[in-house]
């Protein structure tokens, strides 16, 4: 990030979903929010079951936007409350919800050039909400620096772990 005033940085926006690779980018952007004195961001970004279409043509889309937009904020509290727990991140945080495909969401709130827009880079071939399609739409459409999180090494031993586990689990219930 040479020639980039950390100074001016006002705000590391990081998009959440609860995914691996959107807590190791979470981690890193509080650790750069503290470093820079920048406000903590973290977005969640919604969108109702069937996407924006689906959700336009119902007929109750009033109260059901609601429990949806309920449901992204208890989300995202939750997954707060479980990486930093009641004493909080240790830097000022403004946790937002936005309505949106993920990338158009966080590159939406990250809308100022002082500002960092930090996202999970994930693994190709992963159906994950912070996946490689995002981080790739957040660099070429972003305003301001980003930084796309390379995944923990541990992502890699779970889904080794997982796959591992699914092949046994077929296996065993071949013979019921």
């Amino acid at each position: 990030m040479s020639g980039y005033d950390a100074s001016a940085t006002a705000r590391v926006v990081v998009g959440v979903s609860g995914s691996l690779g959107s807590v190791t980018a979470l981690l890193r952007a509080t650790a750069l929010a503290r470093h820079l004195g920048a406000e903590l961001w973290p977005v969640l970004a919604w969108e109702p079951p069937g996407g924006d279409p689906a959700g336009r043509r119902s007929p109750a889309t009033g109260p059901l936007v609601e429990e949806w937009q309920r449901l992204a904020r208890q989300r995202l509290a939750f997954v707060l409350g479980e990486i930093f727990g009641a004493g909080g991140p240790g830097v000022p945080m403004q946790a937002v919800i936005v309505r949106g495909p993920p990338g158009r969401a966080l590159v939406a709130t990250a809308d100022r050039e002082d500002d960092l827009l930090v996202v999970g880079a994930g693994r190709r071939g992963l159906q994950r909400a912070f996946s490689g399609r995002v981080s790739r739409h957040c660099l070429a459409h972003a305003v301001c620096p980003v930084l796309a999180v390379p995944p923990s090494p541990l992502e890699s031993e779970l889904l080794a772990v997982h796959r591992r586990n699914a092949w046994h689990l077929r296996m065993d219930t071949r013979g019921l």
